[in-house]
């Protein structure tokens, strides 16, 4: 298995270079604390722990796996303490409000901390990132009652968090939920129904799990207009957060999957368990959302640590392995073959890991900025403020959720294929990467439901509002670079790109106005067309960040000229692929749609 090695100097380039984060930390709330000198000393302790600690479990825990004993999750050996570890340090309070015990930190800390995390060992990760997404939840939906007696703990890391949504009936379509919670004479809810997929829903790393439970109250709506959210524990607490008799919900099973082997993926059983509302009645889809958000970019991120990991087990790979002489020339007549390396198809496949992973990364950063503020305006009461940005940020997640984790998967897959017939070997660990990415484009909404929720509700429901907010920004950027030299390439190119895309969405909504199949039968080109061009973006950015940073230096510095060469690569090899998506994606939905079903 690859060993993970934390990519600091990219991430410092993202940090310093391109966003200049500590002049926006100047701007937040708390972001002060985030000095030069602390970003530094997180950024290398998290890669310390990251690289010496769960790294080495990674591959070990994909081959044991989780144990289901007695309704109980036994995780793989080690890592448990890998956990009381990250407990004892503190990781676990990085960005959560001091008044909880947290260190109040940015968001944006606690993103670079998950991305660390997660490459090293996103089955690991899963646990403490499904906290995150609960914890998230109750700050922005729970009353000052359960703030006070699930957060402290849970910000510790004493507790751990789950969110319950699909069950056996249903998974995306959440207005077909059954589970009911019955009200009780004292205030609280009876909850009873099954629930399935559930990650880390039952564990050895805490003495208690927060469900987020997703439920109807008896005389509800229909669908989702009658779906409530619940505070479910594990354990019944009093008001202190002491712990008091066992609740009960149950897991009566976990699945066997092809992989995330070490984290545990179960069937929740609800029996009559006691649960607290969050939020108002039949509003829970909307508090939910906001655990939804979190995890879908927090997968997000397991897309770039796909393209990651996948890129650091190949690149050496590709160096040691001797294979024919090059097409140009020998390159290593001291060697009976050339290094792989020095072959085209070989360097296209490293080149784009390398550019997934990097441009995968500069879109999230990008993002966390945008939460950071999100934040800052919920603490200071701005709605106005907080909703435009949520707003500009809803219009992004559906593209780095499914697109990440679709150019992740490839990137695993090029991985495989780097290896030959040794990437097929479970030694290697290249195919853990592949069977591990494989569920970040399924889970948190499908690619093609992430592909209708950015079509259909964001840009064409949203009259293009945010689509256009985002294309302006994009024209900012190209208006302040259009005369500078070295960026003149590439701002032709972005300059065609954006032009297209606008008309293209005008031309896919007129045939919806017609058609209604059309946006199902665009919508996962068009989503892919458009994480194209935003990546592109972003590398141009990066670009420019490169050639700025290298004539401050004396001669070329090799880190910012691979930099713009893989920028280069990016808009010479990759962003071609938008030229076949423009034709599909504005196609009649006819061919999809007239084959009679008794014909399949």
């Amino acid at each position: 298995m690859p060993a993970y090695k934390a990519p600091l100097a990219d991430i410092r380039f993202l940090m310093n270079d391109v966003y200049d984060y500590q002049k926006h930390y100047q701007t937040i709330e708390g972001g002060s604390e985030a000095s030069t000198e602390v970003v530094d000393a997180i950024l290398e302790h998290c890669a310390k722990f990251c690289e010496n600690e769960l790294s080495p479990l990674n591959q070990s825990g994909d081959e044991e796996g989780c144990r289901f004993e007695d309704r109980s999750v036994i995780t793989p050996k080690g890592w448990k303490e890998a956990y009381q570890q990250y407990v004892k340090d503190g990781w676990q309070g990085l960005s959560a409000p001091v008044e909880f015990g947290g260190q109040g930190l940015p968001l944006s800390l606690g993103l670079i901390k998950s991305e660390m995390i997660g490459t090293a060992n996103w089955s690991w990760g899963m646990y403490p990132g499904l906290s995150q997404g609960a914890m998230n939840t109750i700050i922005m939906h729970g009353n000052d009652q359960q703030k006070n007696t699930y957060m402290p703990a849970m910000v510790e890391g004493r507790w751990a968090g789950t969110m319950c949504l699909t069950e056996p009936q249903c998974g995306t379509d959440l207005g077909q939920v059954k589970t009911k919670a019955e009200p009780n004479a004292d205030g609280s809810y009876s909850v009873t129904g099954t629930k399935i997929f559930i990650s880390s829903g039952e564990h050895d790393f805490t003495e208690n799990i927060i469900h987020i439970v997703l439920a109807r109250i008896p005389g509800s709506p229909e669908g989702t207009r009658g779906i409530s959210l619940f505070i479910v524990p594990k354990v019944n607490t009093n008001q202190e957060g002491c712990l008091l008799d066992r609740n009960p919900v149950f897991c009566d099973s976990i699945e066997k999957k092809m992989g995330i082997h070490g984290s545990s993926t179960c069937v929740m059983n609800f029996e009559g368990a006691k649960g607290y509302l969050i939020g108002d009645i039949n509003k829970g889809l909307n508090c939910m959302f906001t655990f939804m958000n979190t995890a879908r970019i927090g997968t997000s991120i397991q897309g770039i640590g796909s393209s990651e990991m996948a890129y650091q087990g190949s690149l050496p790979y590709a160096k040691d392995r001797i294979s024919m002489r090059s097409l140009s020339g020998t390159k290593q007549p001291e060697k009976v073959a050339d290094s792989l390396i020095v072959h085209p198809d070989v360097r296209r496949m490293l080149l784009t890991q390398k550019a997934f992973a990097e441009g995968g990364r500069a879109m999230v950063y990008d993002a966390a900025l945008t939460a950071d503020k999100m934040m800052d305006a919920h603490g200071r009461g701005d709605t106005q403020t907080y909703n435009k940005l949520d707003d500009e940020l809803g219009f992004l997640t559906p593209i780095l959720k499914a697109f990440l984790t679709e150019a992740g998967s490839e990137s695993a897959n090029l991985g495989m294929q780097i290896y030959g017939g040794h990437g097929f070997i479970k030694e290697w660990g290249m195919e853990q990467i592949v069977r591990d990415a494989r569920i970040s484009t399924l889970y948190e909404g499908t690619t093609g439901i992430q592909a209708l929720d950015l079509l259909g509700r964001k840009v064409l429901l949203g009259r293009l509002k945010t689509f256009n907010q985002f294309v302006d920004g994009v024209k900012a950027f190209i208006k302040v670079h259009n005369n500078k030299k070295e960026m003149k390439p590439m701002i032709k190119v972005l300059k065609r790109h954006l032009r297209q895309w606008k008309w293209s969405t005008i031309k896919i909504a007129m045939k919806a106005n017609k058609d209604r199949d059309v946006v199902g039968s665009a919508s996962v080109d068009y989503l892919m067309y458009s994480g194209y061009i935003v990546m592109a973006f972003y590398w141009a950015r990066m670009a420019d960040a490169a050639y700025t940073a290298n004539k401050k230096e004396e001669g070329i510095t090799p880190f910012y000229l691979s930099k713009i060469q893989t920028a280069e690569f990016y808009f010479d090899r990759i962003l071609p692929r938008t030229t076949s998506l423009r034709e599909t994606m504005v196609k009649s939905s006819k061919s999809l749609m007239a084959m009679p079903e008794a014909h399949f």
